[in-house]
């Protein structure tokens, strides 16, 4: 594969920001199979954004010759207070999620943290050796990538947290560092402070945040605005009438999608619209809307511009959107339904949650 085949892969949608790119070309000149990761908290049942539109990306960097690794980051999640911090618990959702992404990105390596820190000797030493390199204001404004702030209770693990994730990128050898758009922060933190410490400094990929169904909140977890609506209208298991999970049924989809926050005319903040652009596209090449004739047929779209543009001028009702996105959607999800359907106890478990 050439060079420029590899540079759209990783740069293409869903991804929002490559940090920097000229160092990622410099990489892929240099190294014909570079070390990705991305890290995960194990807590509640996968949705299209935790999985689907995560593999996607995971998928776009194993195609372009990366060794992709996810990082289940359990001992993240007992720190984070999720699963009320069962470790049994989290055991069963980390094999439940080490499933899911080896189903969907088939050619994934995937490692919990706890394995991690047991063969890499030095982590704890080096845990120590970049806190001394972090102010505890910055620590403190790092804290948004566990979707906390410093209004909220917080123990000392728990500032543990934006260090230890740096440390991981550290300990896995990592050429590039991949995460939602949210988790910026650290490995902002991870690019300022490795150099100091002679440690191979990440390049950093960060993918768009696909918003659950609902109208659009702020919630004031960062200081700037945009960012605290992606961050606060995310999908989350937290929410499950907002949210596709990847064991939905057909009937379920529809239902959420029906309800979905869809005002007629409105592209932004609509997430119907970020649902076909992100994930829909991603999947097919067209997107068909099937409508009664009187109201104007069945139309084909074969870009998400399109789509936009119709919407936004009127031509496209949404409720005809909405019974498109619920069709496709149901297409996308059944084979990862299909698959897990015998897991029933650790589904209805995380339902539970």
């Amino acid at each position: 594969m050439d060079l420029d085949r590899k540079i759209e892969l990783i740069t293409r949608e869903p991804t929002e920001e490559v940090v920097t790119r000229d160092e990622l070309v410099a990489l892929l000149k240099s190294n014909s199979r570079p070390r990705h990761y991305i890290g995960l908290e194990i807590s509640g049942l996968l949705h299209l954004g935790s999985l689907v539109l995560t593999g996607y990306k995971i998928n776009d960097f194993i195609d372009a010759g990366f060794h992709c690794t996810v990082l289940l980051a359990d001992w993240h999640t007992y720190i984070n207070d999720k699963l009320q911090g069962d470790w049994d618990m989290i055991k069963k959702v980390s094999r439940y999620y080490e499933d899911a992404f080896k189903f969907f990105c088939p050619r994934v390596n995937v490692i919990l943290g706890s394995k991690l820190y047991e063969e890499y000797k030095g982590y704890w030493e080096d845990v120590v050796r970049l806190s001394k390199h972090v102010t505890l204001p910055r620590l403190m404004r790092s804290l948004t990538i566990m979707g906390r702030s410093e209004k909220d209770r917080l123990d000392f693990a728990q500032l543990m947290y934006p260090v230890m994730q740096a440390v991981d990128i550290h300990a896995l050898d990592v050429d590039v560092a991949h995460a939602g758009i949210d988790q910026r922060k650290v490995h902002m933190l991870a690019r300022d402070i490795f150099p100091k410490l002679g440690w191979k400094v990440p390049i950093a990929v960060h993918h768009h945040l696909l918003p659950g169904l609902g109208e659009p909140t702020m919630l004031g977890l960062d200081d700037d605005s945009e960012m605290d609506r992606k961050v606060s209208s995310k999908m989350s298991k937290s929410k499950p009438n907002t949210s596709i999970f990847v064991h939905d049924d057909e009937e379920s989809i529809r239902a959420k999608v029906r309800k979905a926050y869809c005002p007629e005319g409105v592209v932004d903040g609509n997430p119907l619209l970020e649902i076909v652009r992100y994930i829909i596209f991603h999947e097919f090449k067209e997107f068909t809307v099937e409508r009664a004739e009187k109201y104007g047929g069945s139309i084909t779209f074969t870009s998400y511009k399109e789509l936009e543009d119709a919407y936004a001028s009127k031509r496209l009702h949404p409720l005809d959107l909405k019974n498109a996105v619920a069709l496709y959607l149901n297409k996308i999800v059944e084979p990862i339904r299909n698959r897990f359907k015998d897991r029933v106890e650790v589904i209805e478990i995380l339902a539970r949650q």
